[in-house]
């Protein structure tokens, strides 16, 4: 498959001035890559890419900068993987997509590649691959064969963790998501699994454990149990690895390893709002700063902002407090952010980045202080990602 690059100037940019980050944007209907100049002001987008197509997740790899990997749902091909070299002007679909083993005790069918994630620096390409149902798959040749990850998904508790045969109701379904590799040992690995919690491997995934002590399950009767929570994304910290940070269905909360207890620091959001989202995202370099964009969190989940009233929200001290971020923000939006429809870039001062469910892109390059409209008319956004 092959795709343009070339940019179409936004509010005024022109692509040569096109020396800051980008933004990879997976929608319902295809992506995008939108562009900044180095100063952030100035944005530029390309034409679509997989036009049609959903397009859960697409993201840079960081080890060689110029990789790309699009997890995809296709009318003709189903679920797959494309993989890109050239930063988006070609496209190779997988030739071995994730999918369980032909012999699969339980009958499964990926339904979805759900999320990607790079593996570690010391191993070039490979990734991990989150799909619906909730499996795990992994690629050592970046991206063009697949299997699956034998000691999650043949897992003898995994029918009871994953919650099977899968939960109705869920708009996404039930899916493994926020893949997450220490940066210092290739095989300490966790996940999430809406429906089931976190989970932990210390040896490259051949065996797993629940990591949910002192996290609610407010649908459950008391005391909370040791797995079926909802983590709807969870993030370690990549310059402080031993903190780990979780936006779950029931509140925001911190992990302290080698604490096994995580600890809600959603408490101190404002009552009037909650501590319910999707999203949560990290300051690259400060562990104890973190951002979320929290959504209607009421008994019949609108999934839209609270009260109609965007905002941001971060934290500086580790959850002890947080501070409203609406600057630039329209004063009445019924959107929300999707677990992947945020992110961060390395720049100093950091730049926030969100896309909604309505398709408008906001980036803030003053950590949230004031927020800009990149792009609006999108597709609904299921990721965005800084590249």
């Amino acid at each position: 498959m092959t795709t343009r690059t070339d940019f179409e100037p936004l509010g005024g940019s022109q692509p040569s001035d096109l020396d800051g980050p980008r933004l990879l944007v997976g929608t319902r209907k295809g992506a995008w890559v939108i562009a900044a100049d180095g100063e952030r002001r100035s944005w530029a987008i390309t034409p679509p890419m997989f036009l049609g197509h959903i397009i859960q997740h697409a993201m840079l790899d960081p080890r060689d900068r110029t990789t790309l990997l699009a997890a995809a749902r296709t009318g003709h091909l189903g679920p797959t993987v494309f993989r890109s070299t050239d930063f988006g002007q070609t496209w190779t679909e997988a030739r071995v997509p994730p999918k369980f083993a032909a012999d699969d005790a339980h009958g499964r069918t990926v339904r979805s590649v759900f999320w990607l994630t790079p593996g570690h620096a010391d191993e070039p390409g490979s990734w991990y691959a989150g799909a619906s149902p909730q499996g795990l798959f992994r690629t050592e040749d970046g991206g063009e064969t697949w299997e699956p990850v034998a000691g999650w998904n043949d897992h003898p508790k995994w029918d009871t963790w994953a919650e099977w045969p899968d939960v109705e109701g869920t708009p996404d379904g039930s899916m493994l998501h926020s893949v997450n590799v220490d940066p210092r040992d290739r095989d300490h690995l966790y996940i999430g699994l809406s429906s089931g919690g976190v989970f932990e491997s210390t040896d490259g995934g051949a065996d797993w454990h629940p990591l949910n002590a002192g996290v609610a399950a407010d649908f459950f009767p008391d005391p909370p149990p040791e797995f079926g929570h909802d983590p709807h994304c969870v993030r370690i910290h990549p310059a402080a690895p031993d903190r780990l940070y979780q936006q779950n269905h029931c509140g925001i909360y911190r992990l302290d390893r080698p604490d096994t207890r995580w600890t809600r620091i959603g408490e101190a959001m404002p009552a009037s709002v909650g501590d319910i989202g999707f999203p949560i995202e990290l300051h690259p370099r400060d562990p104890d700063t973190a951002w979320v964009f929290p959504m209607d969190g009421s008994d019949v989940w609108p999934r839209t902002s609270p009260d109609g009233c965007p905002a941001a929200y971060v934290t500086r001290d580790a959850g002890a407090s947080w501070t409203r971020l609406d600057g630039g923000l329209p004063r009445r939006g019924w959107f929300t952010v999707k677990r992947q429809a945020m992110c961060v870039d390395g720049r100093d001062p950091v730049g926030v980045y969100f896309g909604t469910t309505s398709g408008e892109v906001w980036a803030s390059a003053d950590e949230g202080a004031s927020w800009t409209c990149v792009a609006a008319h999108l597709p609904e956004i299921y990721s965005l990602e800084s590249a």
